[in-house]
Order: C-alpha cells, then structure tokens, then sequence
C-alpha cells in the first residue's frame, strides 16, 4: 500500500512540501536580515500563554491558530495584491491610498493580538504604517514565514488547498 503524499504518489506534494521545509529553513536567516530591529527571528509562540490568559482550552487556541494560519496564507495573495496596486500607482504619479492593506493588517492584527502571537503583532504593526513598498513586501513575507512556523502541516495543508483550489 502506497502511503500517501510519498514522492512517488504525489511529486507535485512532495516539492511542496520541501519548499516549505527551506521556507522554515530560511525564515530565521530572511527575519534576521530584513527585519533584525523587530527581534523576531528566533521566536518561537507559546499557546500556553494564550490559554492562561484567554482562559480558554488549549485545543480550542490550537483551532483558532490554525483557522488564523489559513487567514493570513489566503490573506497573503491580497496583501501582494494591493502592494502592486500600489506600485502601479506610484509608477503613474497617482496619489497612493494605502487603506485597503492597512484595513487587512487591521484584520488579522485583531487576532494575533487576542493570540498573543508576537512576531507577527510586530510584524502587522509595522505593515499599519509602513510606506515603503518594498519593505511592505518583506513585512508580508515574513508575516507568511511567521504564520507557516507556528503549525507547519496546516500551513502545508493550506497552500497545497489553495493551490488546488487556483487550478480549478
């Protein structure tokens, strides 16, 4: 019996996943390069905390972290998104109107906050206000890096769906 998601049954899963793999690899040495003054690259969430202070299950903060891992990988292709919008605008001398991703970083600040998930409350704090586009860009990568670390699988889950999802 083949097990599944094995390279031989699903090649396409398995470079997925080792994408993934280098992503986790790699995000400590892209946080401490890009965003070294947030102190955030070798953060590692604590549900515990979540759960004393929430009072709260902690299979119930288990499901609300994964439900906000598949918020911010769904969230990710909007905030690219208004990053080009953006970079369009700029290019044509049109006065940048930066709401739509701050009201996103809004969004999802809500529920790190109510998580207590700390690198990515820097991280979102800093996409509130940030006006560089590029550094937007880095601040959205690393608030994926941020997402993808604290539950590996759901993440991998996430991103195989989406992508499915993309081809349909």
């Amino acid at each position: 019996m083949k097990k599944i998601g094995t390279e031989k049954r699903r090649p396409e899963n398995a470079k997925l996943r080792r994408s993934i793999d280098k992503l986790l690899n790699d995000g400590a040495l892209f946080m401490e390069k890009h965003l070294h003054h947030l102190e955030i690259s070798d953060y590692r969430y604590d549900i515990q905390e979540a759960v004393v202070e929430l009072d709260l299950d902690e299979t119930v903060i288990h499901q609300l972290v994964e439900d906000y891992i598949i918020q911010i990988l769904k969230s990710k292709i909007t905030f690219y998104k208004h990053i080009q919008e953006l970079k369009q605008a700029e290019l044509h001398n049109i006065d940048i109107d930066y709401t739509k991703i701050r009201d996103l970083a809004h969004k999802n600040l809500g529920v790190v906050r109510n998580l207590r998930i700390k690198d990515a409350r820097k991280i979102l704090e800093i996409i509130m206000i940030e006006d560089d586009l590029d550094n937007l860009r880095l601040c959205v990568k690393a608030l994926e890096i941020s997402a993808i670390k604290l539950h590996p699988l759901c993440a991998y889950e996430t991103i195989n769906l989406i992508k499915i999802k993309n081809m349909l």
